[in-house]
């Protein structure tokens, strides 16, 4: 904003002129600002979705597998190992998310059976370690969903979920959630921030990871 005043100064013999042009400059300013804040929260939010259908299609695989071949805990174990060293640094892939991955799959399998898509459901629209909580801290599908989409509306951070969970907040305003709404959470909100750090960082080190790994693949044709 201070350079565009030195510049319009240069200008003097327009006054008038140059004060209305400081006020249109300062309008188009704040403008061009809240469709970038609103671009890169659409970028966050998508980046994030697909993060969200990754995980559950790992978790999809494996239910699958322990139905059709009998896997067990070795098995899911080894798995994660091989992820993690075919995406060296890439986070996400450890024992313990693999298998958060197993059980989020396993607790909207029949949530998501009647929905046209995956993505109408609150759970594709939150942060990954938002749904952790809400798997972690509730038994029933239908208070998950409610805490799921309460979470969008707000933009509440994982603390703040944790807090309202804690309080039975679904209690005092009551209703189950049956339209989902498609709102983005404000681009400063702690929840848009959280999905930028989840998201965005995943996808930066997935894009890196593959260069390494074509990399390595054209060393060893050559």
């Amino acid at each position: 904003m201070m350079n565009a005043k030195k510049v319009m100064k240069k200008n003097p013999t327009k006054t008038s002129t140059t004060v209305t042009s400081m006020k249109e400059y300062a309008q188009i300013l704040l403008d061009l600002k809240k469709k970038i804040q609103e671009a890169q929260i659409k970028a966050t939010m998508s980046a994030n979705k697909e993060l969200i259908k990754l995980y559950w299609y790992i978790g999809k695989t494996i239910v699958e597998r322990q139905k059709e071949d009998s896997w067990g805990s070795n098995i899911i174990e080894c798995l994660a190992k091989d992820l993690q060293t075919s995406f060296p640094g890439l986070g996400g892939f450890s024992r313990a998310n693999v298998f958060r991955m197993q059980a989020f799959y396993s607790a909207y399998e029949k949530v998501a059976q009647p929905a046209r898509q995956l993505e109408d459901l609150p759970f594709f629209n939150i942060p990954w370690f938002h749904n952790v909580v809400i798997m972690q801290k509730l038994k029933n599908n239908d208070e998950r969903l409610w805490y799921a989409q309460k979470a969008i509306e707000n933009g509440w951070s994982r603390t703040m979920l944790e807090t309202w969970i804690k309080s039975e907040l679904h209690n005092r305003q009551g209703k189950a959630v049956t339209n989902f709404s498609k709102v983005l959470p404000a681009p400063q909100s702690d929840m848009a921030q959280q999905a930028l750090k989840e998201g965005g960082f995943f996808y930066v080190k997935v894009k890196e990871s593959l260069r390494l790994n074509m990399l390595y693949e054209k060393t060893l044709t050559q």
